[in-house]
């Protein structure tokens, strides 16, 4: 699988039930678990004071990753995201050797 740096921004459409929000939020919480254990989700931040996050993804490739993976996030659709393919750097302290 490929290494995916992804930013996620979610815009909650103005009018939407607090309620609604909630449960897709919880939903998401499930899902991203789903989503570790099947070996998607690697590492996910939020940077500090902002409602944005950042993370590496892997994924077959880029159109797995859009439709498959983050296509199942109950939040997706509230989403933007800007994905950046990743390739190891020979100086990677975390490279196997």
């Amino acid at each position: 699988m490929k290494e995916f740096l992804v930013e996620l921004t979610t815009t909650v459409p103005e009018g939407t039930d607090q309620a609604v929000v909630d449960e897709r939020r919880a939903a998401e919480a499930v899902r991203a678990r789903e989503l570790t254990a099947q070996g998607h989700l690697f590492r996910l931040w939020r940077p500090v004071g902002e409602l944005r996050s950042i993370g590496v993804w892997l994924a077959d490739d880029e159109a797995e990753l859009r439709e498959k993976v983050l296509g199942s996030l109950p939040l997706w659709p509230w989403m933007t995201a800007v994905i950046t393919p990743l390739q190891s750097h020979p100086n990677d302290p975390g490279r196997a050797a």
